[in-house]
């Protein structure tokens, strides 16, 4: 069984062995080669054609933006994450349609022991020395935002049309529809029709900018 294999198999895997390296070097590459270039730059695209699983139309890291493997996630269309998103996707990252990621918004997979013995090292079959490692898919609905400090933990699924308030840390699933925050995060309230009329709170759309919401 390759380490690629473990990943996804649920099996502890060797992050630091030549066959898991020569990926995040690529994708780490491409990372570094991307948060040089100028906002306008098309070969931003095409970086991003390069590096992850899958896409769809309108895909957009303000930069910078770091990846594990790129390769291990796949995101929908419309996307918008801001300054410092961070993707530690090695057990998997799929993100829906119309997702935004406020600054400094972190997407972390991987697992490891508590105990700092075994974290200080194991011998595989083939005498390598590494950290053991696990890791849990994170699952990311359509109409998500995710504000700015968010955290979201290994094996988490956000349902579609959450909002998860700015610095929250999520550990546990988040259902649709909600609005959620705090460490841990949990959920606030339902996010409902009476929502719509305010961008912020109590404070409403002016009326020029309604009529162009409700014409949508």
């Amino acid at each position: 069984m390759t380490e690629h294999e473990k990943i996804f198999a649920g099996k502890m895997f060797n992050a630091r062995g030549a066959e898991l390296k020569a990926v995040k070097h690529k994708a780490h590459n491409l990372c570094v080669e991307y948060n040089m270039l100028t906002e306008d730059n098309p070969r931003r695209a095409e970086i991003i054609h390069e590096m992850l699983g899958a896409h769809g139309e309108s895909v957009n890291f303000q930069g910078p933006v770091q990846f594990n493997y790129g390769m291990h996630t796949k995101v929908g269309s419309n996307f918008f994450a801001n300054y410092n998103f961070i993707v530690q996707d090695d057990g998997g990252v799929t993100i829906g349609d119309n997702f935004m990621a406020g600054p400094n918004v972190t997407l972390s997979t991987p697992l490891h022991p508590l105990s700092g013995k075994q974290r200080a090292g194991m011998v595989n079959e083939k005498g390598e020395t590494f950290v053991p490692c696990y890791a849990k898919p994170i699952t990311i609905g359509n109409d998500v935002w995710l504000c700015a400090g968010v955290v979201v933990c290994a094996g988490v699924t956000i349902g579609d049309g959450a909002v998860i308030g700015a610095g929250s840390v999520v550990t546990h699933d988040i259902p649709a529809g909600v609005l959620a925050y705090g460490v841990p995060c949990r959920v606030i309230r339902e996010i409902t029709d009476a929502d719509k009329p305010y961008y912020f709170k109590d404070r409403k759309f002016d009326e020029e900018a309604w009529a162009k919401i409700n014409e949508k």
